[in-house]
């Protein structure tokens, strides 16, 4: 993937050992979540590369056909929020490719998060439980899984620490759709956790605490084995 298809953040104290990526909403690019990167923690034993990959520009239905950035195409906005899955599986080859790359910098995929937003984090939900090397975690954030009952689980990934969170006054993303996808997960036999915060369709400070918590629990040295 070219350098104008993703911003890349490179750790500042030496070659990278670790990665996250994060796959932003509908509308937005990689830059949405920019700001939030230097508010994590650098924890002494994980070298941290982030990477923020742009969404391509697609005709989105529900918006009047306009062209925007979006990981697929939504084509009823209600509660079944029927998309085109044919271009979110697309995506989200896309984004294996980026940790496939990641794998063969020589970053151990048990060292590869990976978190989306909204529509990013449909995409994250396909990546990730498709992928065939174990990855080190999945962030669930304001987000559906619009795949559950199509997608093709990996046996790699069955142990995969996830955690879902959502905001209780979220307009966009109902919170129902955050704990219908945790309960699904929960019924398919992952162990998922979830966090709920009073806010709409947003990230707020309290959560990107937490999110850095995740992200230093994720890559501490006993997540290795």
């Amino acid at each position: 993937m070219s350098d104008k298809d993703q911003l890349v953040i490179e750790p500042l104290d030496g070659r990278a050992d670790a990665c996250m990526i994060i796959l932003h909403g509908l509308g937005a690019d990689g830059r949405d979540f920019e700001p939030i990167v230097p508010m994590l923690p650098r924890p002494d034993f994980a070298r941290v590369r982030f990477i923020l990959p742009h969404a391509p520009r697609l005709p989105v239905t529900v918006n009047g056909g306009m062209v925007m950035p979006a990981w697929y195409d939504i084509l009823e906005m209600n509660l079944n929020r029927r998309v085109d899955e044919a271009q979110l599986r697309s995506s989200a080859e896309r984004i294996q490719g980026v940790i496939r790359d990641q794998i063969e910098e020589g970053i151990d995929s048990r060292r590869i998060l990976l978190v989306g937003f909204s529509q990013g984090g449909a995409v994250a939900y396909e990546a990730a439980l498709s992928f065939e090397r174990p990855l080190g975690g999945l962030l669930a954030l304001s987000t559906y899984f619009a795949t559950v009952d199509s997608i093709v689980l990996n046996e790699a990934n069955r142990s995969l620490p996830i955690e879902v969170h959502h905001g209780s006054m979220d307009p966009v993303v109902p919170e129902s759709l955050g704990r219908e996808a945790h309960a699904k997960l929960q019924q398919l036999g992952y162990g998922a956790s979830y966090r709920q915060y009073p806010m709409a369709h947003a990230v707020c400070p309290q959560q990107i605490a937490d999110i850095g918590a995740w992200m230093s629990e994720r890559l501490s040295p006993k997540e290795k084995s």
